[in-house]
């Protein structure tokens, strides 16, 4: 694996960087809220007396360092991928024992990457063709220092493989264990397209809800995506 030291790090700073959620999330209402994070501790505690699935709801709050917490209007959408983390949900830089906040700096790219795997849940489970669950667009702002894999150096091969996460898992489990704060990356799935995984919420400011979508599966890959809200559909052409 390439020493984290040898990669270079680059200022990220992009408006309206794109996130695709599965829409079935909720806000959490603790996060939500205007209350400081110092005292969500407090709050817990006493909510837990009349609601002992709370827990539940927000998560493994320490998986995330006080100082690192966000809290207002659309903070669920950057704490949430932190609290609710399990190693049966891997993902590229993480086994899943800890959280990373994915986002693209387009559309495109977000979109070519949420159906790449959504496919392969769906071929994975059978699923009829039809289509399938609604999805979310969440638009945020990212202002980080990244290790920046953009280059595609050749000791990063292995990093950027398209299929094989071991070597990704084991450079993102080493960058954060060496306190960075995440990395920049190409997409491997849309041509062009750029990536963040960030370590910690604190990194990416305003998030806001965009629009809902739908993905239909024809059996064999998702080919279309439809606007929830204005009824429009959209064919998914895959470029080489």
């Amino acid at each position: 694996m390439i020493a984290p030291e040898r990669i270079a790090r680059a200022r990220v700073e992009w408006n309206g960087a794109v996130r695709i959620i599965r829409s079935l999330y909720p806000p959490i209402d603790l996060f939500e809220d205007i209350a400081d994070p110092a005292d969500w501790p407090l709050l817990i505690a006493a909510e837990q007396k009349t609601n002992p699935r709370l827990m539940e709801t927000i998560g493994a709050l320490d998986l995330v360092p006080p100082a690192r917490r966000v809290a207002g209007p659309g903070a669920s959408y950057l704490m949430a991928p932190f609290t609710h983390v399990s190693t049966d949900r891997p993902s590229r830089f993480t086994d899943g024992s800890y959280g990373v906040l994915y986002a693209a700096n387009r559309f495109q790219t977000a979109l070519f990457e949420t159906i790449h795997h959504h496919a392969r849940f769906m071929a994975r489970t059978r699923e009829p063709a039809g289509w399938t669950s609604q999805f979310r667009e969440i638009l945020l702002d990212v202002r980080a220092e990244l290790h920046d894999l953009r280059g595609r150096a050749p000791a990063l091969a292995a990093v950027l493989d398209p299929d094989d996460h071991a070597a990704a898992r084991a450079l993102g489990a080493a960058l954060r264990g060496a306190g960075a704060e995440g990395v920049v990356y190409p997409s491997l799935r849309d041509a062009g397209g750029e990536c963040v995984g960030l370590f910690h919420p604190d990194l990416a400011r305003n998030p806001r809800q965009g629009r809902h979508l739908d993905y239909h599966w024809d059996g064999k890959r998702v080919d279309l995506y439809r606007d929830a809200a204005s009824g429009e559909v959209f064919r998914i052409v895959e470029t080489d």
